[in-house]
């Protein structure tokens, strides 16, 4: 039987709630960004992108460290519906590409669905491998150093673009990287 040629790289990035002291223990963070960009593996161009901010329903008050360093705003989270209406439209937003590999900037994204996932009820929305974009990173570059997406953009010389800790913003940023250490491999 033959494998199904996966069209579509879904790179995701999500921002979740934090503080910098333990007032929100780690398993209690919610997401309150889904950024996401289909990048299609033919043209190396996203084909399509999806964006929505989450309200959080254990912790619902940000932290100023979280807003500070996203720049979601209390507004933001106040006005956006909750969790199982937003992964319920991403996940009809995903099923539009049926071939695609789900990646991320390191790993805890895929933790973070997994929990909040867990915590909501919701089954896991994606039937694909994971690709740890940050260690595939590491590879290309044959060091064992692993990189913040902003310091990996500099080392390609690809100028960050849009707002760091922004969850849209940082897809399109982490695309550009897979983009280029891809399309130079192939080269």
């Amino acid at each position: 039987m033959k494998s199904q040629i996966s069209h579509y790289y879904l790179i995701v990035d999500l921002e979740a709630t934090c503080c910098n002291s333990k007032t929100i223990p780690r398993h209690e963070m919610e997401i309150i960004e889904i950024g996401a960009v289909m990048l299609n593996r033919t043209t190396w161009v996203i084909d399509s992108e999806f964006q929505q901010f989450i309200q959080p329903v254990r912790h619902p008050q940000l932290t100023s460290f979280c807003t500070e360093l996203t720049s979601i705003r209390q507004q933001d989270v106040d006005e956006a519906p909750k969790f199982l209406e937003v992964i319920s439209r991403f996940k009809e937003w995903i099923d539009l590409f049926p071939n695609y590999i789900f990646c991320s900037w390191g790993s805890y994204d895929k933790k973070q669905f997994i929990q909040d996932c867990a915590f909501h009820n919701f089954p896991y929305p994606f039937t694909s491998e994971h690709i740890n974009i940050k260690e595939e990173f590491s590879e290309y570059l044959g060091v064992s150093k692993k990189f913040g997406m902003a310091e990996a953009l500099n080392k390609l010389g690809i100028e960050l673009k849009g707002k760091h800790h922004r969850g849209i913003d940082d897809a399109h940023n982490i695309a550009s990287i897979y983009r280029q250490i891809k399309t130079k491999k192939l080269s």
